[in-house]
């Protein structure tokens, strides 16, 4: 049982790195849901099944669904990867390197024994997440709900704005690869005439 917890604990971690490092989009989300499903397992296994259902419900169902669909709205191509690769250059990682460093330490410091470990009750049922979300938590919960909708109002805005630009620019492609083809068209016009006569 503790192996496949650690066995979980480390796929999640692997591939939250993965998918902070990846540059497509689509890998990254790949690889976050590759970490959210370890992280149900995580849950499952140290005693509290609902939120592990929760976990894969919820997070890996309709938020990554929602997240792939942001993707393909905002039709994120080769501009975007240029992005990634200028915010990930090595002084960005400074700060994330450092905390990640701390973290490490703590767990090995509760690992190793030297720290008190509270004990964890054998099972959360569905009605304690219930009680605890609904009742002190609630302002928590709906604050996170109305954070979630204005992330995707923004993406929309975002989305629209830069497909309404690709359009202006689509189109004036357009406009000078017809105009091209009607000079052409008449310089073959003008050279059957010239061999006709």
């Amino acid at each position: 049982m503790s192996m496949l917890f650690y066995l979980s604990a480390i796929t999640a971690t692997v591939a939250t790195i993965l998918a902070i490092t990846r540059r497509h989009a689509v890998h990254a989300l790949l690889y976050l849901i590759v970490s959210l499903l370890a992280i149900a397992v995580v849950f499952y296994l140290i005693g509290a099944p609902f939120i592990a259902a929760l976990e894969l419900i919820i997070y890996a169902g309709a938020i990554m669904v929602l997240f792939v669909f942001v993707v393909m709205m905002l039709n994120l191509g080769d501009v975007a990867r240029e992005k990634e690769r200028e915010w990930l250059r090595p002084r960005v990682w400074i700060g994330p390197t450092i905390l990640g460093a701390m973290l490490l330490a703590e767990e090995a410091y509760l690992l190793l024994g030297n720290g008190h470990i509270t004990a964890i009750p054998s099972s959360i049922s569905a009605k304690q997440v219930g009680i605890a979300l609904f009742g002190p938590y609630v302002i928590g919960v709906e604050l996170a709900s109305l954070l979630l909708m204005g992330g995707l109002l923004g993406a929309y805005h975002l989305g629209r704005r830069t497909l309404a630009q690709e359009e202006e620019m689509h189109d004036a492609r357009t406009a000078r690869a017809r105009a091209a083809v009607g000079r052409d068209a008449v310089h073959v016009g003008i050279d059957r005439t010239d061999h006709a006569a």
